[in-house]
């Protein structure tokens, strides 16, 4: 096989691999990325949050992203029972951006990863890695990857970052995964034509929507411009599995449950055939290693329920990107200190509201009627990404706070 050389090499060219990439190459790193798809293929995870576009600007890709068109973003509602609440980003404890936009992903990665290549990074598309053999002492890895023509080569890498999202390559090649505390759930989507007309629906906030019998069961409302939406359900696999047809029958079913989303979308032309993926939530024992680390979902995802999946990625690559600055400078850096830490300690942040959320308690906290001003903005910049912000009580002290206002808000 021929074997080539490459300082640094991303595996995926989604949110999280393109970001680091363009990062790098501010930094004078030569950079190759390596990904399965063709771009531009179908993702999920299409409501971005605000503390995201400090990322994209940082990356310098600001400016590409804002003019694409993109469905403006300014927060998140949430409708229960005939209850609705909302939080507008701008209004929020942090400081720095209070809206973004909520993007088809499709083009949003297929942009970020023509800005990578615009800063000067190879990107490499329908190449897929093989196999990895870890260099010691300092050594580079050697990575065997297939071509798009089905040719195998080598590369050798001084470096590697796994952006492979959901492919997770580096955990499943070097047993790394750990298995989640969530219980298994699934998710049904699709993208329609919603026809929603007049002033019922704010097209600048993505609504969150429980079920009417099951706090634990949730729909995704994500407008897009052009009067596109993508929707989407989640819930436990044993109550999807409980639904007969295909994946469109069974999502228009559960959707039938719910009478303000049938209200809603009673004009949608269900014009795209829905999927369904299962047992999405992942962990890995450590997220780094000697010459690697893992970047966004490849490292762990959550969950979707306050979609934080790409300010997570973007978190992670801008980290990594810092501390392999300073390694590639000749720095004693410490991955642990400086990326595995930091970027857990945000995770965490999510991961305590997102188990509130199906709990009850954090829907008992947004849709109580008497909220507290600044402890709202303290949630609201956490919904908007700021989940790194240790001036936030919630964040500093994430399950005792939220320990704390749940039992005030139960008391009424």
């Amino acid at each position: 096989m021929n074997v080539e050389a490459v300082e640094i090499l991303i595996v995926g060219a989604g949110p999280a691999g393109s970001v680091a990439a363009a990062l790098l190459r501010q930094q004078g790193r030569q950079v190759l990325v390596i990904e399965r798809e063709q771009f531009p293929r179908f993702s999920i995870g299409e409501s971005l949050l605000p503390q995201s576009m400090a990322y994209l600007e940082q990356a310098g890709m600001l400016q590409a992203v804002v003019e694409a068109g993109f469905q403006f973003k300014n927060g998140a509602a949430f409708m229960r029972n005939g209850c609705y609440t909302d939080f507008d980003f701008r209004d929020k404890h942090s400081a720095g951006w209070g809206t973004t936009y909520q993007v088809q992903r499709a083009d949003f990665d297929h942009l970020l990863a023509k800005e990578a290549e615009r800063f000067g990074a190879e990107v490499r598309y329908r190449h897929e890695v093989l196999d990895i053999e870890l260099g010691k002492d300092g050594a580079p890895a050697l990575v065997t990857v297939k071509g798009a023509d089905g040719a195998q080569y080598q590369v050798r890498a001084g470096f590697i970052l796994d952006a492979s999202g959901f492919g997770r390559v580096l955990p499943r090649l070097l047993n790394l995964e750990t298995p989640s505390n969530f219980p298994v759930r699934g998710a049904i989507f699709t993208h329609i034509e919603d026809g929603i007309h007049g002033g019922g629906f704010d097209r600048t906030k993505i609504r969150v929507t429980v079920h009417p019998k099951h706090c634990d069961v949730w729909f995704w409302t994500i407008p897009f411009a052009g009067g596109r939406c993508s929707l989407g359900v989640v819930a436990e696999t044993s109550f999807l599995d409980r639904y007969q047809g295909s994946a469109t029958e069974r999502l228009q079913a559960i959707v039938a449950e719910e009478p303000s989303l049938v209200a809603l979308l009673e004009n949608a032309k269900w014009d795209t055939p829905a999927r369904q993926i299962v047992g999405y939530s992942a962990n890995v024992d450590k997220l780094w290693g000697e010459g690697y680390a893992l970047l966004g979902n490849a490292g762990e995802f959550l969950d979707p329920v306050f979609s934080s999946g790409v300010t997570i990625a973007f978190k992670s690559a801008s980290l990594a990107a810092a501390v392999l600055q300073r390694q590639f400078a000749g720095e004693q850096v410490d991955w642990q200190a400086d990326f595995g830490a930091p970027l857990r300690k945000g995770v965490d942040t999510f991961r305590a509201f997102v188990e509130s959320w199906y709990a009850g308690g954090f829907q008992t906290i947004i849709f109580h009627d008497k909220q507290q001003p600044e402890v709202r903005r303290m949630i609201s910049a956490i919904l908007a990404g700021y989940a790194w912000d240790l001036t936030n009580p919630f964040v500093k002290e994430t399950p005792r706070r939220l320990a704390a206002l749940e039992a005030l808000c139960a008391q009424g």
